[in-house]
């Protein structure tokens, strides 16, 4: 593997005592925009309840980040290895925490998507250079293992202290508090970094592409809303348009992308088998995921009727067993095979989704509770060995545009889960039967519902209710279902791509 360092330098390096510092700081800006994920979940019924937007509209509320942060990663990915991995991640810290207030005062639905777009282009300056900064800062293997599982246990452990955090808070204040919980970990973030984080960038890295920037932000957008809107509406000229648009756009950033001798992603990556395998595992595994993730938080207050800190708590053994399979699983994958971990997780994750299809109002918490378990350590340790496997598949000067390429497939995941799934649970919930003189509102959201109701008399909102609430389960047994069957896919193609694969062993 390549090295920008002299042999003496990088004993220098692997030698240095702040490199553990230097993580910890990491793992900050990991938590960071784990929190800030989870909580808007968790806030989704106070904010449809306060900013009344329509079905659509609380969709765009939900992934109009990821679709942001799906186009600008590979870009930023690849600006943090020229000018910098500590100076992008701590100017977009910076603006992640400014950005987070606006988020707070939103006053429209507008407002709320717009700021989320925002803080998408910030966000995607954080996790690829975390992870870049790991791959430069850990030259040996394993002990690289060892941060990466940190790395993403901590992020886990961001989902569980996410809900607990923002249950607390919107028991006691407005939805807007559960952003504000961002500026303290950004201060500790900015002012310790500066401090203890080395700076490393790409020593020949060439000119940034604009024109890349571009492309592959209009395709990637174009992509996603293309699949977005075409699940909620079918195949409409805008949306072959935006599709085709897309497409177009991803083809000449591709085209454009080989014949650079600087690009912005080196495509030849993909020749590897183990880079795509891993990125694929990654996307496939977001997208079966992301129905449960975003409308979880919503089942559990809104169908059991549970407080948003009981809630909370309640998704805590998914982050448990992430943490917990995340710190073993470089080991594990040494131990057995890079095949068998990943596939194993995956197939532990699809099992567990199709168990939540018996889901319903009165399910007691062992059987989900059981089920977040095994979701979590499925995840902690696919995502862990994955991550590894790109970051060792690649030279240290294009560790930003590797770790792009893998948040960029967790982001896109994300986007397309939930404007699929998430369209498959909105379509299943506005033809429910609710009773004569059903609002509009009540056919938009569950949260629209709950409001409604509290305006009928207690027979007719008992009866909205109680439809409303049957129709939402519905649509959660077909998204868990629908998740279960991308999982096991997953699980199957990793198994066959990643024959052979193995970690790196220290030497």
């Amino acid at each position: 593997m390549t090295s920008t360092l002299r042999p003496a330098a990088a004993t220098e390096t692997e030698q240095r005592p702040g490199r553990w510092l230097a993580l910890a700081v990491l793992v900050l800006a990991v938590l960071l925009v784990a929190v800030d994920a989870t909580v808007l979940g968790l806030a989704t019924p106070y904010i449809s309840e306060d900013l009344e937007p329509s079905g659509t509209q609380l969709l765009w509320i939900g992934d109009v980040y990821s679709f942001v942060i799906a186009g600008l990663l590979v870009s930023m990915g690849s600006l943090g290895d020229r000018i910098g991995r500590k100076r992008i991640l701590l100017g977009g810290a910076t603006a992640f925490g400014a950005i987070s207030v606006l988020n707070a005062y939103a006053t429209t639905p507008e407002l709320m998507i717009l700021a989320r777009a925002l803080l998408g282009v910030a966000g995607a300056t954080l996790m690829p250079a975390t992870l870049a900064l790991i791959r430069n800062i850990f030259h040996d293997p394993r002990e690289r293992s060892l941060a990466v599982g940190i790395w993403g246990a901590t992020a886990s452990a961001g989902t569980a202290v996410g809900p607990i955090a923002g249950g607390f808070l919107l028991e006691h204040f407005w939805w807007g508090s559960v952003f504000l919980i961002n500026l303290p970990v950004m201060a500790v973030l900015v002012l310790v970094g500066v401090r203890l984080l080395p700076e490393s960038r790409n020593p020949d890295p060439g000119p940034w592409d604009l024109a890349g920037v571009l492309l592959s932000l209009v395709g990637v957008i174009g992509i996603v809303y293309a699949v977005k809107e075409a699940a909620a509406h079918g195949f409409t000229p805008a949306v072959l348009g935006a599709g085709a648009v897309g497409a177009a756009a991803l083809y000449r950033f591709v085209r454009r992308q080989l014949t650079l001798p600087t690009p912005l992603l080196d495509i030849r990556l993909f020749r590897n088998r183990g880079f795509s395998g891993a990125v694929l595992a990654d996307l496939l595994t977001v997208l079966g995921m992301s129905g449960l993730v975003f409308f979880l938080s919503q089942y559990l207050q809104l169908v059991q009727d549970r407080r948003p800190f009981e809630a909370g708590l309640a998704e805590v053994p998914a982050a448990v067993g992430a943490v917990a399979a995340g710190l073993v699983a470089g080991r594990a994958a040494r131990r057995f095979s890079v095949r068998a971990v990943v596939s194993g997780g995956l197939a532990a994750v699809g099992l567990a989704l199709a168990a939540l299809t018996t889901l319903d109002a009165a399910t007691g918490y062992p059987l989900l509770g059981a089920a977040l378990l095994v979701v979590g350590v499925g995840a902690g340790f696919s995502f862990t060995v994955t991550a590894d496997v790109i970051l060792s598949s690649v030279p240290k000067e294009q560790a930003g545009a590797a770790s792009a390429v893998s948040e960029t497939a967790y982001e896109l995941g994300a986007a397309l889960g939930i404007a699929l799934l998430g369209s498959i649970v909105t379509a299943a919930y506005r033809g429910f039967p609710g009773p004569p003189g059903t609002p509009s509102q009540a056919r938009e959201s569950l949260g629209g519902a709950v409001e409604a109701s509290e305006n009928l008399p207690a027979h007719t909102a008992q009866e909205l209710l109680g439809a409303a609430r049957d129709a939402f389960v519905h649509g959660l047994h077909l998204a868990s279902g629908a998740g279960a069957a991308v999982l096991l896919g997953a699980a199957a193609a990793a198994w066959v791509l990643l024959k052979g694969q193995k970690l790196e062993d220290a030497g």
